[in-house]
């Protein structure tokens, strides 16, 4: 039997106008105490580029550069069960409160989900009827999905770019 694991309270401040959900912390970055921490994922490289940033070190250099952009970063999943890192393994999956987020940061207009899993959980167990917000499903940042990094960057890049056209990411 999988035991009970728990993920992280959210990076937001309250003008915060994107949120970036992924699906559970991995092994690595429960380790580590911060999200995306296994050395082979590409969330905080990809994000520094596009952003303009140089790649940040530090958990507070990662939490500064997203508030600089104004973009919260959580999971849909507050708790679960899992053997492993794999997304395949989560069961009993206890969502996050997000309509307590959604009131400190009444600005967020888009979710962008890290991965298939991530989308797939906060429709079963968050969204009900959401019109205030867009969902946008991302090709996972995870190397357990290989999907090659420029080809990632380019349509994480492309996406919130098109959800915001007229302001600097």
């Amino acid at each position: 039997m999988a035991e009970r694991i728990y993920g992280f309270g959210p990076v937001w401040r309250a003008d915060a106008r994107m949120l970036i959900l992924g699906s559970m912390p991995s092994v690595e970055s429960l380790h580590q105490s911060f999200y995306y921490a296994h050395p082979r994922n590409a969330f905080w490289p990809m994000m520094a580029e596009i952003l303009g940033e140089a790649s940040p070190e530090t958990i507070e250099e990662k939490k500064a550069m997203l508030l600089r952009h104004r973009i919260a970063l959580w999971d849909t999943v507050g708790s679960c069960e899992r053997a492993g890192s794999l997304d395949s393994a989560i069961r009993d999956p206890q969502p996050n409160d997000f309509e307590a987020l959604f009131r400190n940061c009444p600005n967020i207009k888009h979710i962008f989900f890290n991965g298939a899993t991530a989308h797939q959980l906060y429709l079963r167990l968050v969204a009900r009827g959401d019109a205030m917000r867009s969902y946008h499903r991302m090709p996972s940042t995870s190397p357990a999905y290989t999907l090659k990094y420029e080809i990632k960057k380019a349509r994480w890049q492309a996406a919130l770019k098109e959800a915001f056209p007229d302001e600097p990411l």
